[in-house]
């Protein structure tokens, strides 16, 4: 029998760490649509990142059809923007932010580890409310 050692982490404690680090809204279940209780397995550091496939911008519409952008536009980008340039509520912002203006997970991975704030090793963020 060939055992694994996984470190599992929930999703709130996934988001918790990501807005706690850039101070930006994040909600990783929110991203993809939204994501079906289960799991999702990461090995970090990830070799493979889905950054360059990620968009430039996208245009400010919750729930629109684009979602996703590279990492160092969503670094960059301050909510507090969108709301005044859509006048939208607090709400409206942490929607799109969470279901729109997302980056890739394995480049936020990679980030987090470069910056010594979560160990090398694989993970299984565990998606349930």
């Amino acid at each position: 029998m060939n055992i694994k050692k996984v470190n599992m982490i929930t999703v709130q404690d996934w988001d918790n760490l990501v807005q706690k680090t850039y101070n930006k809204p994040y909600r990783f279940q929110q991203q993809e649509e939204c994501q079906s209780r289960g799991i999702v397995n990461i090995s970090i550091p990830c070799k493979y990142t889905e950054d360059d496939e990620m968009n430039d911008e996208i245009p400010f519409e919750i729930n629109g059809s684009e979602m996703g952008v590279k990492f160092e536009v969503w670094l960059n980008a301050d909510p507090e923007q969108h709301k005044e340039d859509n006048d939208w509520s607090d709400f409206d912002i942490s929607l799109f932010w969470s279901r729109n203006f997302y980056p890739d997970i394995y480049t936020v991975a990679n980030d987090l580890f470069n910056k010594g704030l979560i160990e090398a090793g694989d993970y299984t963020i565990n998606i349930d409310w």
